[in-house]
């Protein structure tokens, strides 16, 4: 098994956890830590896909662009771009966004919608 499998299949087990996570976190009421663990599962699932299509990590935070340079299909870029923000609204106190319950559930389909495009797009490799 080569390096790079190893890599990009190591970036897809961390999203699943994180997803896990995510669910977890609603089941707990901890609604902004869901919506930031659902942006991870997301950016990380998009990392796997680049690394094994393109051979490289983009460090990035954004998963509107890394959803651009893995040439995903429109409705993975916007889930993206539905996600990101999460990745600061969620840590930041001063950034003044409210994470519902409905919210981070609709956030948490866009990850998994994400995941399951990636786990698709990685069999057909």
């Amino acid at each position: 098994m080569n390096k790079k499998y190893q890599e990009y299949k190591a970036w897809l087990e961390r999203a699943e956890k994180d997803l896990k996570a995510a669910k977890d976190s609603v089941s707990s009421g901890n609604y902004e830590w869901a919506g930031f663990q659902a942006q991870q599962a997301a950016e990380k699932s998009l990392k796997a896909i680049c690394i094994n299509k393109n051979k490289i990590l983009i460090k990035t935070h954004d998963c509107t662009l890394l959803a651009r340079k893995c040439n995903a299909p429109e409705e993975i870029i916007k889930a993206g771009s539905e996600l990101t923000p999460s990745y600061g609204d969620t840590r930041y106190p001063d950034i003044p966004k409210e994470y519902t319950k409905e919210v981070v559930e609709d956030l948490i389909k866009k990850a998994e919608e994400v995941i399951s495009w990636t786990k698709k797009s990685l069999s057909e490799n």
